[in-house]
């Protein structure tokens, strides 16, 4: 996933994802479980190249991590292989600032970690 210039890479404001977007949330186990967005499905950004078999039908899918580097190399790699992805800009701190749901895997407050 190296050499993909994040910055041609379609990119949305957190605050204007579509409420029925359909999201890839590729931030590690322990952010996920800290406050996600419900119903996104979660690929670690590590993990993406060998479970594309578990990415979720979408045209566009929405990409988001923490603050929108990672997810701005995914959506890099995954346009570069046939797929129609954008980055959620600033990514989940964005969300969360914007006020978007979340919800945990901890029954606690969703927060971003």
């Amino acid at each position: 996933m190296g050499d993909v210039m994040p910055q041609q890479v379609p990119t949305v404001p957190a605050s204007e994802v579509p409420e029925d977007a359909v999201v890839l949330d590729v931030r590690e186990d322990d952010e996920w479980v800290a406050g996600h967005i419900d119903g996104a499905t979660h690929i670690p950004m590590g993990e993406v190249p060998a479970r594309l078999d578990d990415l979720p039908e979408a045209d566009p899918l929405y990409v988001t991590c923490r603050g929108g580097g990672r997810s701005a190399r995914v959506a890099a790699w995954l346009n570069a292989n046939g797929y129609d992805a954008v980055n959620v800009g600033g990514g989940m701190g964005e969300w969360e600032a914007a006020g978007r749901p979340m919800v945990s895997e901890t029954g606690q407050q969703p927060f971003v970690r």
